[in-house]
């Protein structure tokens, strides 16, 4: 691609099988696609950044409704590879308590084969931004360390690099999210916390403001850090530290509204916000984001975002 990116991501695209009743008494399933990395770049795309995505498709029943989706979505997906193997998915149920069933299958799968083979430094010298997440990291040995040399590549790029270790007990332990965190972060300029899982389980700090700190003295230039305690964001850079409430809205669905966080932030500082204003803008996506079902389908557009931002900022 010769057009100049805004921001590339690593990520897996995963095949989303969903229910509003519980996984074992569903009699059918809603198709769609998600994947926490994917969200963000999607999220970031919808906004107006031109966005590109680094994965592998395997070829099987769903390659080209991955592939044909994402396009449709106006992600450069030049550098997705197609190989033999499966793609992962998992399934959701959303229940009428408010309780979530989940279930994934993403081991062994065509993403999970992704290899420092798969990083063009042609395309890196194309981008501003570089986004990932420990969710990558944590798919296989082989994307642990295409994540750990995409930061590096990044750096000795010039981008600005962004890094979610979007911490699940499901999916890794406390060591090995500690461990990811820690072969990278000499190399992240941004970086997205929640008080919840991140804050605890990586830095086993329950402050936001000494977390933010510790962050700082790792040369990391800015922190946000998703605070559910405080109901709100806060946003550390250059030695402040700043507050902005939840944008308040009727809570639908909670699914992925960090990852559409995260893509607002990153569409706005590399439009020219401050790290600040950034902040505001990115809670209008995802304040919009929950009103409706889906991580992906219930992402905003551009128009309605931006308008709501010109009215509160």
């Amino acid at each position: 691609m010769e057009e100049k990116l805004d921001i590339i991501t690593i990520g897996e695209g995963l095949i989303e099988l969903s229910s509003n009743q519980e996984l074992s008494l569903a009699p059918s399933f809603n198709k769609f696609y998600g994947g926490d990395a994917l969200t963000t770049a999607i999220a970031a795309q919808k906004m107006g950044s031109k966005v590109g995505f680094i994965s592998r498709v395997g070829c099987d029943y769903f390659k080209e409704f991955l592939m044909d989706s994402w396009q449709a979505e106006g992600i450069d997906i030049s550098q997705v590879k197609l190989t033999e193997d499966c793609n992962g998915l998992y399934l959701l149920a959303r229940l009428k308590n408010g309780k979530k069933e989940f279930s994934y299958y993403r081991k062994k799968t065509a993403a999970a084969k992704l290899s420092i083979e798969d990083l063009s430094e042609k395309y890196f010298e194309n981008a501003n931004y570089f986004y990932t997440s420990g969710t990558v990291q944590s798919l296989s040995l082989s994307t642990r360390e295409t994540v750990k040399k995409a930061f590096k590549l990044a750096k000795e790029k010039s981008l600005t690099t962004a890094y979610d270790p979007n911490f699940s007990s499901l999916l890794v332990s406390q060591n090995e999210a500690k461990e990811f965190f820690e072969e990278i972060n000499e190399n992240i300029d941004i970086l997205f916390l929640n008080d919840k899982n991140d804050m605890i389980n990586i830095f086993d700090i329950d402050s936001i403001e000494k977390t933010i700190k510790a962050c700082w003295d790792l040369g990391i230039n800015i922190i946000i850090v998703r605070s559910s305690k405080n109901n709100g964001y806060y946003t550390g850079y250059a030695g402040d530290i700043v507050f902005q409430p939840f944008i308040e809205r009727e809570v639908v669905d909670l699914t992925g509204s960090g990852d559409a966080f995260n893509g607002g932030y990153l569409h706005a500082l590399s439009s020219g916000f401050t790290p600040f204003s950034a902040t505001k803008f990115a809670a209008i996506v995802a304040a919009v984001q929950i009103k409706e079902l889906g991580a992906i389908k219930s992402l905003p557009n551009k128009k309605e975002v931006y308008e709501e931002y010109e009215k509160i900022k």
